[in-house]
């Protein structure tokens, strides 16, 4: 890796993990600077706006999710046991992040909302990937018979999903991982008893 691209991914880093605990909008230029110990013209040398930084780093937080998910998945072979490992994924988010802040996707979802449309489009397509990993695993499993047939593969995802990003919002807003571990055990038994 060049010097150049050493310097863009640490930009990414410091600055993914300032935009994830302080948000887009409560981010200023000053506090990238700061962050990154650069100053202004060292930023845009790698990114044309703070929009771009922004977007950038949002991908950059989302890939680090992903590489987590794809380790814990890497010696998976049946559904539920997938399914398993990536609700383990999560559970260590409430204590300890890939990115300092919680989760990236549940942060730029609630922040981007109603205030910044491209963003916002970049979180709903980082849903739609997990979305899409869970029904695909799910279907995978109906089709082995490791899975009932009668269980509907986006029905589940949206209940992991939402659970999973409530007990983390309620394990940050308190204080406590005790939320994401009765979350964790819910989980379990729930895939246990209805797949």
């Amino acid at each position: 890796m060049s010097k150049g691209e050493e310097t863009k991914t640490r930009i990414l880093q410091q600055a993914a993990e300032l935009f994830n605990q302080q948000g887009y909008a409560g981010s200023s230029m000053s506090d990238i600077m700061r962050a990154t110990g650069l100053q202004k013209g060292g930023i845009y040398n790698h990114f044309q706006s703070k929009d771009d930084l922004a977007l950038q780093a949002f991908e950059f937080a989302i890939a680090r999710i992903q590489e987590h998910t794809r380790s814990a998945l890497r010696n998976k072979r049946h559904a539920v046991e997938r399914l398993q490992a990536i609700i383990g994924v999560f559970s260590s988010f409430a204590e300890n992040p890939p990115i300092k802040g919680g989760c990236p996707l549940l942060n730029t979802a609630v922040e981007s909302d109603d205030t910044h449309p491209v963003l916002r489009d970049r979180a709903q397509q980082g849903m739609n990937s997990w979305l899409n990993l869970i029904r695909r695993i799910i279907q995978t499993g109906i089709a082995k018979g490791e899975i009932r047939p009668d269980v509907n593969a986006d029905e589940t995802a949206t209940i992991i999903i939402a659970t999973l990003e409530g007990a983390i919002m309620m394990s940050k807003l308190y204080g406590d991982s005790i939320h994401m571990h009765r979350v964790i055990n819910h989980l379990n038994q729930y895939l246990e008893t209805h797949l």
